[in-house]
């Protein structure tokens, strides 16, 4: 049983599934209308009263997922908490409030887990355009079957466009108007891209699409359908209402109609620039794309895996050193017995990473990397686990002051040194599989390392890069000793 949850800039959403065979069933929904983008202050910060109303939300939330046996979870957080300058202290309180580990996702991949979560329910041969109107942000797929083709995250969404262009509330033709050209010049330049022949069906995957749906639908606008024609009835209909305080439609929540009109301009503007005739709104969406990325890696189809082995193939990287390197790497961190189990797979993929910037210099071909790896679309990997490789990576080699803030956490810092030791053993040529118990390695309050002295005799670059690092190590106040066994 799987459970994903969904910090969105309007609401904070739940999902619980059962996994049977191939196929989620759902259990379990739960809603939150907090809102979190309006919590935004002029600075960019979230005000002190949104981050209580969150954290009360992930509480309520942490409540449900506790009353189910659940083999894994997931939290991620989009628009809001991407773009927030305080997100850093907000977070502590919320992972605490709901249990567990929060993953700002990028926009990109936030886009590829919508289409993963739409595409799970539609025919595979479909070629297919899917929109995603958020709160904080416009997510824009095109793909076929389960393959994307392009994927683009655009930063408008009903909050900002509601309070640019409806902030008082009022809902007039030409604040409308104004409001769907804004949303036409955001999309106007990419548009072309997704080449209209590519796609024959065009999906609404999120709440604003199914809201906005089923007003015209309950409310007999337009041909019923979610058109041009019948988004100008709804329009219309929102012009003549004036205001948000005054919108009466029938199936419509009193917290979504304070949003509509802003969805409305975002669609219409998106329909014209990307040629649309009819979006069919669904029920699948982000929560179902990870519940589905949760059932992949539970069955060892990761595609964080998929995403390493194409960038290795984009940049021409040798596979086999990267293999070798990864090996080495995750043998170390075996014998140095991390509690935190996470970081064997980060370090895996940076291990198989770690000379990706080659391509860029051989100077410095480690911060390179780093850069390439924090900023690059890597698709399924969250900010967070980025960031974490970045600094691993960006430690491979050389002084560790760069990284000396984060190795205060043991299971980094022992990811550091099983990298370091693999890039060493790797240009040393050492075989470790040949020997494996003659190496014993230890990292508390020192580094502890036994080599078979074979290895220093056979190879006399070892001995110069273990001085090396005894004196990186040294300079940040970690003794690193060496002892020569049989």
């Amino acid at each position: 049983m799987f459970a994903a949850v969904d910090l969105g800039s309007n609401s904070f959403r739940l999902h619980i599934g059962h996994q049977e065979g191939e196929t989620i069933r759902i259990v379990k929904t739960a809603r939150d209308p907090v809102r979190l983008g309006a919590g935004l202050d002029s600075k960019g910060n979230l005000t002190p009263e949104a981050m209580r109303a969150a954290i009360a939300s992930l509480a309520r939330f942490q409540t449900i997922l506790s009353s189910y046996p659940l083999s894994a979870a997931r939290v991620v957080a989009t628009n809001t908490i991407r773009i927030a300058n305080n997100a850093a202290q907000f977070l502590p309180a919320a992972e605490a409030a709901i249990g567990y580990p929060i993953e700002i996702i990028s926009g990109e991949e936030e886009g590829r887990l919508i289409y993963m979560g739409v595409a799970s329910t539609l025919p595979l041969n479909e070629g297919r355009l899917v929109i995603d109107i958020g709160g904080g942000s416009t997510e824009v797929i095109l793909g076929r079957g389960m393959d994307i083709i392009k994927v683009e995250s655009f930063s408008i969404g009903t909050v900002p466009q509601n309070a640019g262009f409806f902030g008082n509330g009022v809902i007039d033709a030409d604040a409308f108007e104004a409001a769907v050209l804004s949303a036409r010049s955001r999309f106007e330049d990419v548009a072309p891209e997704y080449d209209r022949s590519l796609w024959t069906h065009a999906y609404g995957s999120s709440g604003t699409a199914r809201a906005i749906g089923d007003a015209i639908a309950k409310n007999n606008l337009g041909d019923g359908l979610v058109s041009l024609k019948s988004l100008e009835a709804l329009k219309r209909r929102l012009i003549q209402f004036g205001h948000a305080d005054n919108i009466e439609l029938i199936g419509m929540k009193a917290d979504r109609a304070t949003s509509i009109a802003g969805g409305v301009a975002i669609l219409i503007g998106a329909m014209h620039e990307f040629g649309i005739k009819l979006v069919q709104p669904m029920e699948a969406g982000l929560r179902l794309g990870v519940l589905r990325d949760l059932q992949l890696r539970a069955m060892q189809r990761d595609r964080r895996e998929e995403s390493v082995r194409d960038f290795l193939k984009r940049f021409r990287v040798d596979e086999q050193r990267a293999d070798r390197t990864a090996h080495i790497a995750r043998t170390m961190l075996a014998l140095l017995k991390p509690t935190d189990e996470n970081y064997e797979r980060l370090l895996h993929w940076s291990a198989l990473l770690h000379e990706i910037g080659l391509v860029v210099s051989h100077s410095g071909f480690h911060k390179h990397a780093a850069y390439m790896i924090e900023n690059a679309d890597l698709p399924g990997f969250t900010t967070r686990e980025q960031r974490i490789m970045s600094r691993l990576v960006l430690a491979q080699k050389g002084n560790l002051r760069k990284v000396v803030d984060n190795l205060s956490d043991s299971g980094f810092a022992k990811a550091v040194l099983s990298l370091r030791l693999a890039a060493m053993f790797m240009h040393a040529r050492i075989d470790v599989d040949a020997d494996p118990a003659a190496i014993k390695i230890k990292m508390k309050n020192r580094i502890e390392l036994e080599l078979p002295r074979t290895w220093v005799r056979d190879h006399p670059t070892v001995a110069y890069w273990i001085e090396k690092e005894k004196e990186a190590w040294g300079e940040i106040g970690i003794e690193f000793g060496l002892r020569l066994g049989n």
